[in-house]
């Protein structure tokens, strides 16, 4: 843990009237943000909850009908404006400055707890014992849990940090034995992200620069791709909100759903945006991740252990460069227009290899008694057992 101690030229900061004010502004932005959002936290619902991935998805026009999606765009894009004025404004320089002093300690060591972190959520997986990389995706193998516990070993060298990099790569491909890769998906590029990290991380500076971008890239994407579940399946989350009613806040179950799903979307967008954005964007989602851990536990804290430690390091970024289409981001307009763009690819994408996995029916494999859109268990008691399990493909069933 690392302490903080205010420096006398640190506490002068905060006597000038407008470094003050800016200091009081981000922190008011701040906490207006977090209360809004923090309404949305939960866990992974594939974690949780029984289902198929191969069912069929709600139809888009399904979507796109829901008042409370484009509610919740709406509100984002008024909060995203904001942080964008803010940040073109006197105030901007002054805030990065606020940001920059409180998070140096850890700036100054993030690689270290990257590192660290990654680590322990690999010996915590090895301790967990029979998944791959992360909860649902079960295996009997128990050699699996050793090879993680070998990768959190590699990362402790910098000349075999690469060599774990692959292996995280090499987890990926073997879980692809045993289950579909539209549900693969969900973790192929938060996995790669991670991967690569580990690769570059050790390398010269030419490619090094580059390590937290690809970090974050991975993040945003994975976070974007997965909150399309909550459009595509919104009867998956009907059993976790009827067991913890309190994730809702007291709003309708149909109302909360897809606004955490645009909530989700939309911070993950906020990570490949301006600096302050994506930063602003992080603290959000280091707020949703943290609540979700009291009312869902250890399993939520272990699988979102990577995503909370990458979300860090970008809230304590003080690289200020806007990446790709720096020039594009600078344009207060270029927001909606990039957040339209951005829904078009993944809702295209997510759709259109269900269609190609699955087909225009989809496929939710045999099952015991009437047909539903989860595969049920004792643990999940909401309807008739399946005989492909929890999680399984539902082309593959659990003799083979």
């Amino acid at each position: 843990m690392w302490l903080i101690q205010v420096q006398p030229e640190d506490a002068a900061m905060f006597q000038h009237p407008i470094r003050k004010s800016a200091f009081y502004v981000s922190l008011t932005g701040g906490a207006i943000v977090a209360a809004l959002i923090s309404t949305t936290a939960e866990a992974h619902v594939k974690w949780f909850a029984p289902y198929i991935v191969g069912a069929p998805l709600q139809p888009v026009e399904t979507v796109l009908r829901d008042i409370w999606f484009w509610v919740a765009i709406v509100l984002v894009l008024v909060c995203f404006a904001a942080a964008r004025a803010i940040e073109t404004s006197r105030f901007g320089p002054l805030i990065f400055e606020a940001l920059d002093r409180f998070t140096s300690p850890l700036w100054s060591r993030i690689d270290d707890y990257v590192r660290v972190v990654i680590g322990s959520f690999f010996v915590a997986i090895f301790a967990t014992g029979g998944v791959y990389l992360t909860p649902d995706l079960k295996t009997p193998a128990e050699w699996v849990s050793w090879l993680q516990l070998l990768i959190a070993a590699l990362i402790f060298s910098r000349r075999t940090m690469p060599f774990a990099g692959l292996g995280i790569v090499a987890l990926w491909l073997l879980a692809a034995r045993d289950y579909d890769l539209f549900h693969l998906f969900d973790y192929l590029a938060l996995g790669l992200g991670v991967a690569a990290y580990l690769i570059i991380e050790p390398m010269k500076d030419d490619w090094r620069v580059h390590r937290f971008e690809v970090l974050r890239w991975g993040l945003a994407i994975a976070l974007m791709w997965s909150s399309l579940e909550k459009f595509a399946y919104p009867e998956w989350f009907y059993p976790l909100v009827l067991e913890k009613p309190f994730l809702t806040m007291g709003m309708p179950r149909d109302v909360f759903i897809p606004m955490a799903g645009i909530a989700e979307f939309t911070m993950g967008f906020g990570l490949l945006w301006t600096a302050l954005i994506r930063r602003l964007s992080a603290i959000a989602m280091i707020v949703i991740f943290t609540s979700a851990v009291l009312p869902f536990g250890r399993i939520d804290l272990i699988g979102h252990g990577l995503i909370t430690a990458i979300l860090v390091a970008v809230a304590c970024d003080q690289n200020g460069a806007d990446g790709l289409l720096p020039g594009l981001k600078q344009k207060l307009s270029a927001i909606p227009a990039g957040l339209a763009v951005a829904i078009v690819v993944f809702m295209s994408g997510y759709w259109g290899l269900h269609l190609a996995f699955y087909g225009a029916g989809g496929f939710s494999g045999p099952v015991a008694a009437e047909k539903t859109t989860h595969s049920h268990s004792v643990e999940y008691p909401h309807g008739p057992q399946s005989d492909i399990g929890i999680g399984a493909p539902p082309t593959r069933g659990q003799g083979e």
